[in-house]
């Protein structure tokens, strides 16, 4: 693989692919090297990609996925089983569960560390 900038979801994909490739690679070494580069290029089109505000949290993420990056709420439905489950999820009275966290992850490519993350639910009025 040739090191180039990450520009596109096929770049940042082939870039991980690669990392894992060379994952153990001792330090100092040609493939060490290129381990280093490449991680400091995904941490970089990571950061540019997603935000890393602490107060966001994943429902705030999947807003923001909807608004910034093309999805939509049926695309959503779609990942998570029903229109009714989307709703409920993105209205905080349904929590992810972890299938739809990896369904999130594996579709819209959204990091894990921003989906697992602890949030409230809203809770119905008595």
């Amino acid at each position: 693989m040739d090191i180039r900038p990450i520009r596109t979801e096929q770049d940042y994909d082939d870039a991980v692919a690669e990392i894992g490739r060379l994952w153990g690679a001792k330090a100092g070494t040609e493939d060490g090297d290129k381990l280093d580069i490449l991680a400091t290029l995904v941490d970089r089109y990571e950061d540019a990609r997603w935000p890393t505000d602490d107060s966001m949290d994943p429902i705030d993420l999947l807003h923001f996925a909807i608004d910034e990056f093309g999805h939509t709420q049926a695309k959503l439905a779609e990942l998570l089983g029903s229109r009714s489950h989307a709703s409920e999820v993105l209205n905080r009275k349904r929590p992810l569960s972890i299938e739809m966290i990896r369904r999130l992850n594996e579709a819209w490519k959204l990091p894990l560390e921003l989906l697992i993350k602890p949030y409230a639910l809203e809770t119905a009025a008595a």
